[in-house]
């Protein structure tokens, strides 16, 4: 499942350095996460590192999107080159 980020973001940009994925960018009035890119940090770490950083707590689970862990990962693998 993909992450979003709500209309409680306050644009602290603390989120999108943290993505390992590039999957936050600016929007035109608060930061984005693109689903195709957003695999929860699933490859690279434990937990959302946006999640993690986040001060307003703004960031959960896109019901839009939802993945298991193993989409996830083949998502991961196929990002970073490795499928």
């Amino acid at each position: 499942m993909a992450l979003i980020i709500t209309d409680d973001c306050i644009n602290c940009d603390v989120c999108e350095p943290e993505c390992p994925n590039s999957a936050i960018s600016p929007g035109e009035e608060i930061y984005e996460i693109d689903p195709n890119l957003c695999t929860e940090c699933v490859g690279h770490y434990d937990k959302p590192q946006c999640q993690m950083v986040c001060p307003v707590d703004c960031i959960p689970k896109d019901p839009d999107n939802v993945e298991t862990r193993d989409e996830l990962m083949g998502k991961y693998l196929i990002i970073t080159g490795n499928a």
